[in-house]
Formats: structure tokens, sequence, C-alpha cells
């Protein structure tokens, strides 16, 4: 499973790196949703020129539908959180994501929990503790907008991974990856009209006339989101849900190093415990691999009858 693992490390890299394009957008003046409009919209133009049947895959495939809502949240929430707030700490708190895994895999493939499951997400949420206490002690609770941002990605992006490896053997890597990036465009597009009047939102700065400096580092960026989308998708679709969460988990190396290197941010020694906890619970997870319950075997069998008359019918 070498290829499938170094996707998943090529995505990670890229929304590792991912807060520093979409704070020079911010500071361009392109709102982080409206600049996932733009970033997605790109995304989806450049796969469906390239794999223009994936929309019939769309169109066809209830299930890609609520893969295109979970997306969508996770982007939405994710790009806004970084863009406005501490990129390491708003990453951490994405990253409770083996959490949500592990509790959504449980319900939805049969994956039992297990002691070591109970193990890793207590570990995980007393990191989440200490990344959210205040230094005056107060109740490990948001503080702030990313804070809640981060936490509402991680289980979007849950969802997303459970879904992805729920219903892989029924749907094809580029109809998943246009699903998830209209839904992103879409949940996006929708939140940004609908929050705008409410906060002084603008519309993307000086058009007309065009600016080409913020418009070619959105061009550069969807592509790169839209890469990683695709190397996403190939790795989550072949590897377990649980080790999916994991190898994903190198995100938070990129984003720290990237966050202390380029955006000088200070990392506390209550944000290093925490987010080491939080690390700790995931890398545990690599030593359990999952095991599917009585409760998964006849979607699993569901999935492979439905497969094989797909393929018979094409």
């Amino acid at each position: 499973m070498v290829w499938p693992t170094l996707a998943l490390l090529f995505n990670a890299a890229v929304w590792g790196l991912s807060w520093w394009p979409l704070r020079l957008l911010r500071d361009m003046g392109v709102h982080p949703l409206w600049a996932n409009v733009g970033l997605f919209s790109i995304g989806c133009a450049v796969l469906l020129l390239w794999r223009p049947q994936a929309l019939g895959q769309v169109r066809r495939t209830p299930v890609l539908w609520a893969m295109a809502l979970a997306s969508g949240g996770v982007n939405a929430a994710f790009n806004w959180g970084v863009s406005i707030g501490e990129v390491v700490r708003v990453v951490l708190l994405f990253y409770l994501m083996p959490v949500w895994t592990a509790l959504l895999a449980w319900l939805w493939l049969g994956e039992r929990l297990g002691s070591g499951g109970l193990l890793r997400v207590g570990l995980a949420l007393g990191g989440a503790a200490l990344v959210l206490q205040s230094e005056g002690g107060a109740w490990p609770l948001p503080r702030s907008l990313a804070d809640v941002l981060g936490l509402l990605g991680g289980l979007g992006f849950a969802c997303n991974s459970v879904l992805v490896r729920r219903f892989a053997p029924v749907t094809r890597d580029e109809g998943r990856a246009l699903a998830m990036l209209m839904g992103c465009v879409g949940v996006s597009l929708v939140l940004a009209l609908a929050l705008g009047p409410l906060t002084g939102m603008h519309w993307v700065p000086a058009l007309p006339p065009v600016q080409p400096p913020w418009m070619a580092l959105l061009g550069l960026t969807a592509l790169a989101f839209l890469a990683g989308n695709l190397a996403y998708q190939h790795g989550a679709s072949r590897l377990p849900a649980n080790v999916t969460a994991v190898v994903m988990l190198t995100e938070v190396v990129f984003a720290a190093l990237s966050a202390v290197w380029i955006g000088a941010e200070p990392l506390s020694g209550r944000t290093l415990l925490g987010g080491g906890l939080i690390v700790m619970a995931a890398l545990l997870a690599t030593l359990a691999p999952a095991r599917v319950g009585r409760g998964a075997q006849p979607a699993a069998k569901a999935n492979r009858r439905t497969s094989a008359s797909s393929s018979a019918s094409s």
C-alpha cells in the first residue's frame, strides 16, 4: 500500500501548507469563503474537461451528494479557520478527526472500538482540553470562531473519510472528486451569500478590472487543491478509514513547521503537550487495525453485489 500512502502524504502536505496562500489572498481582499468558491470552481472546470463522465456519475449516485455536503463543510470550515486563527491550534483541533472517525466507523462500518479505541479517544480528548485550556484556568472551551471552525472541519472530514471507504466499491475516483469539489463551491457560496449582509463581507476585489497577482495565486492554489483531492481519492478508497486518518495526521507537521517558519507563530508548552497527546492517540491507531463486526458484513456484501451488477451493465 505504498502508493495510496504516498498519495495521502501529498494531500496532507497540500493542506498543511494551504493556510499560506489563503492568508495571502485574504490580505489581497479575498475572503476565505469567496476564495473557496473561486478555487474549487476552477477545480471543477479542470476535472470536467479531463473527465466529463464524472458529472453523470454524480447525477446518478445520490451518496455522492452526501460526500459533497460533507466535503463542502470541511473546506469552508478549515480554510476559513486557518485564515483567521492560529494555524497550529486550528489544525490540532481539526485533527481530533481520529476521534470522530473511530466513532463513525463503529456506527457506519461496524469497526469495533474496543479498549484500545477508548484509550485513543481519551488521549485525543485530553489533548484537545489542553489546547483549548486558557491561561487563566477557565473551562477548555473554544475561545474563538477559528476554534469552532477547526472542530467542525475535523468532524466533517471524518464523515468524508468513512463515506469514501464505505462506498468506494460503487463509486469512482473522478466521481467522488467532482462531488467533493462541487460541494466545496456550493457550501462556501451559500455561506458567503448568507453571511455577507451580516458581516459586511465583500465580493472579491477589483472586478473589474482584473488584478493578475491574486488571480494567478488563485489559479495556482486551485490546481494544487485539485491534485491533492485526486490523491486523497486514490489513497482513502484503498486504505481503512482509521489508517487514512493517521496518515493524514502528518498535516500537523507540515502546518506546524510552516507556521513557525513562515508565519512566525509561537508554540506554547500547553499547545505542544496537548498536540502531543492528539498525535499519540492517532499514532496508536496504527497499532490496532480496525476489526469489522457483524453489523458491517451485510453492507459489505451489498456493496459487492452492487459493484458486480454495475460492472455487468457497463
